[in-house]
C-alpha cells in the first residue's frame, strides 16, 4: 500500500476533544516505560536533566514524564493550538488543586503530597510548528539529553523535519531518542481491519484519524533509510506488535 500523507496538524477542536477525552492511558504508560527501560539501559543511574516530548498533544505522556522524573524539566513542543489549550488547562488544574490541598493541609503533618510532587513547576508546554530553522526556544538548543515523540513521524509530509529537529535538541553524544509511531500496513484492507480490531467502537473522528494515519505511516525500512540520509547512525528501528515501530539509541 503506497503512503498517503494526511494533515501535518491535528487542529480542529473536536479533533483535539475527542483525543484528549479518549483513553489511551495503557499504551501511554507503555510508551514510558519502554523509555525509562531504554534510558536505563543506555545511561545506568542517570536522570535525565531537560526532556522534550516532542508532539505533545494534549500532553497525556508529558503529564506520565513528569511523574515519572520528578527531578527533570519536562517541555512538552507541539504545533496546534487547539491540543495545548487542552494540555495546559490541564497543567493548570492539576497545579491549582496541589495548591488548594497544600493550604487545606495543617501543618503539622509535614511532608509533600503526592501531587505536589509530581506537579512542583517541571512541567511546561510550548506551541512549535515544523519545521522551525532556530526552534523559536534557543535554550532548548543541543541542551536536551532526552527526547521522546509518539506518533508524531507519520503526519509529517516530509519526514526529514523530524531528525533535524532530534538533532537540533540534542545534546551531542548525551542524549537518548525514543520514538514510537504507527506502521503503514501492506494493505487498505489490512489497515481497515487494524481499525475494527483496536478502535471500532472509538468516536467516528477517532477512526477518521486513525485510518488516515495508517495510511501516512512509514514502514521500518523507510525509516532505516531516513536515518541513514539523516546520518543518525546511533538510532536503531524494529516492528513492534501488529501496528507499530519504534526508534531508538543515543545521539
Amino acid at each position: 500500500m503506497p503512503r498517503r500523507p494526511e494533515p501535518e496538524l491535528m487542529d480542529e477542536p473536536a479533533q483535539a476533544t475527542a483525543y484528549a477525552a479518549a483513553d489511551f492511558a495503557a499504551t501511554d504508560r507503555l510508551v514510558v516505560d519502554r523509555f525509562a527501560e531504554i534510558l536505563t539501559t543506555l545511561t545506568p543511574g542517570r536522570c535525565p536533566d531537560r526532556l522534550v516530548d516532542l508532539g505533545c498533544g494534549p500532553g497525556n505522556i508529558s503529564f506520565l514524564l513528569a511523574e515519572q522524573y520528578p527531578e527533570a524539566h519536562v517541555v512538552g513542543l507541539d504545533g496546534a493550538e487547539a491540543m495545548l489549550a487542552i494540555a495546559r488547562e490541564r497543567l493548570d488544574s492539576r497545579e491549582n488543586l496541589s495548591a488548594t490541598g497544600d493550604n487545606a493541609r495543617p501543618a503539622s503533618t509535614g511532608g509533600a503530597r503526592a501531587s505536589d510532587r509530581r506537579f512542583g513547576g517541571n512541567l511546561e508546554f510550548r506551541h512549535l510548528v515544523l519545521p522551525c530553522a532556530d526552534l523559536e526556544s534557543p535554550d532548548l538548543v543541543q541542551a536536551c539529553d532526552a527526547v521522546l515523540s509518539n506518533s508524531l513521524l507519520h503526519h509529517l509530509h516530509d519526514p526529514a523535519v523530524l531528525w533535524h529537529t532530534v538533532r537540533q535538541l540534542s545534546a551531542p553524544g548525551a542524549t537518548v531518542v525514543y520514538i514510537k509511531d504507527l506502521r503503514r500496513p501492506e494493505s487498505a484492507a489490512a489497515a481497515e481491519d487494524l481499525l475494527h480490531r483496536h478502535l471500532g467502537q472509538a468516536p467516528e473522528v477517532l477512526q477518521r484519524d486513525y485510518l488516515a494515519s495508517l495510511h501516512a505511516a512509514f514502514r521500518p525500512d523507510e525509516v532505516e533509510a531516513q536515518l541513514l540520509q539523516a546520518g543518525l547512525t546511533g538510532l536503531r528501528v524494529a516492528p513492534l506488535d501488529d501496528r507499530y515501530l519504534e526508534i531508538w539509541g543515543q545521539l
